[in-house]
């Protein structure tokens, strides 16, 4: 039975796109399965500067960090993920003769979440209640469509959008996405692609890069991680609970970056 990798590409600048794809080609032809899942920051980010709506951030109190999420927002992030990252992924496969399909998670229900109807965010060292985010807490995968389209030999291209039980969009945090969709389709790989080599004990000195961290050490990982990265090790953590083999933290600016996940020089995570 073929063995199934989901593939997040982080959407931070200096992710190199192109060069994971032409990689997938041949894992594919080797008879893995492959679902990719994408984010879209930069581009986000500066298609809202060209319509003088700029990127706004939120820190959590505990720490982690999300994009503000009013409903202006929402439309660029949409605009953003699914109407150019998603292409651009989809047609890149196809010109390698991978037969590939763009979805959101709001295509056929696939990712149903709950809008979050209230956000704590600390600012200037207060805590600030925010009640107008559109952005959402999954709650539900419905793989089916994944499972069909895997099958019949497609590889599925999702944008981190999700579906309200109103059936309004959602934004959802690409990195979980991955985390959760890995493990409905019981994958054994996931991989999480960004613009760094992995985890480092104090970012952005590659000196104090975390070469692996076993399963019961990834609370330990969450309080290295700066920014993003700490929801990148917190769906490693969802991933590996949820029965996902291992998952693989490293650097998408490079040739051949899943074997060199595989060969063990990114931030392994499991066992």
């Amino acid at each position: 039975m073929s063995e199934i990798y989901v593939v997040k590409i982080g959407g931070t600048s200096g992710v190199d796109v192109q060069l994971i794809c032409e990689e997938l080609v041949t894992f594919i032809n080797q008879g893995q399965q492959i679902i990719i899942v994408h984010g879209g920051s930069n581009d986000a980010n500066q298609l809202g500067d060209l319509l003088n709506t700029p990127a706004q951030f939120i820190t959590s109190p505990s720490g982690f960090t999300s994009r503000y999420t009013d409903k202006k927002t929402l439309e660029i992030f949409a605009m953003a993920v699914n109407g150019k990252v998603n292409v651009q992924i989809v047609s890149s496969l196809q010109k390698l003769g991978v037969n590939a399909v763009g979805l959101s998670g709001m295509d056929g229900r696939l990712i149903e979440a709950d809008r979050k109807k209230s956000i704590q965010s600390i600012v200037n060292g207060k805590r600030k209640i925010i009640r107008d985010d559109y952005s959402g807490k999954i709650t539900k995968i419905n793989p089916e469509m994944l499972m069909w389209l895997l099958s019949n030999g497609m590889v599925p291209v999702i944008a981190p959008l999700a579906i309200s039980e109103e059936g309004d969009p959602l934004n959802v945090d690409a990195d979980r996405v991955a985390a959760e969709l890995a493990v409905a389709v019981h994958a054994k790989y996931l991989f999480l692609f960004t613009a760094v080599k992995g985890l480092m004990k104090k970012f952005p000195d590659e000196n104090t890069w975390i070469p692996s961290l076993k399963t019961n050490e990834v609370e330990m990982g969450i309080s290295y991680a700066e920014g993003r990265m700490k929801k990148k090790v917190l769906g490693a953590k969802e991933a590996l609970d949820g029965g996902v083999g291992m998952v693989f933290i490293g650097d998408g600016r490079i040739t051949n970056p899943i074997q060199n996940a595989l060969d063990g020089n990114v931030t392994r995570i499991g066992g």
